[in-house]
């Protein structure tokens, strides 16, 4: 099957599952959330082999080089063929940093709902 030679930066993000959505993709696109050379790129920009892509998603800053275009969406497995992850070793840190304190196991104070004893503790009070 021969290969396209046109494909759209969203439909591209779309395919390598960094967004869930094809619209979600155009949508940062459009906000200035995926730049190409440190400039915003629209969503019907062409994406061409060797491209690098700065990508910010909620969950990370991304920083991609393309190494085959792909049209449609497919396991995991096979999409990590269609592009190299290039974010900085800084960037990475940052991100394990923040996981890490978000999964400390423990509850926050006064956050959420009460415990059994603090639970007992407002009961006592209100009846007294």
């Amino acid at each position: 099957m021969p290969e396209k030679e046109k494909l759209r930066i969203d439909k591209y993000l779309w395919s390598i599952r960094l967004f869930k959505t094809r619209s979600q993709a155009a949508a940062a696109c459009e906000s200035g959330k995926v730049k190409y050379n440190g400039d915003a790129c629209k969503a019907s920009r062409p994406v061409a082999v060797g491209d690098e892509y700065e990508v910010k998603t909620e969950a990370k800053r991304w920083r991609i080089k393309v190494t085959g275009l792909l049209h449609n969406r497919m396991a995991y497995s096979e999409v990590i063929k269609y592009y190299v992850d290039i974010t900085p070793a800084e960037e990475l840190e940052r991100m394990q940093s923040i996981a890490s304190s978000f999964h400390t196991g423990k509850r926050l104070s006064k956050v959420g709902r009460p415990t059994k004893k603090e639970r007992r503790d407002l009961d006592e009070f209100m009846t007294d």
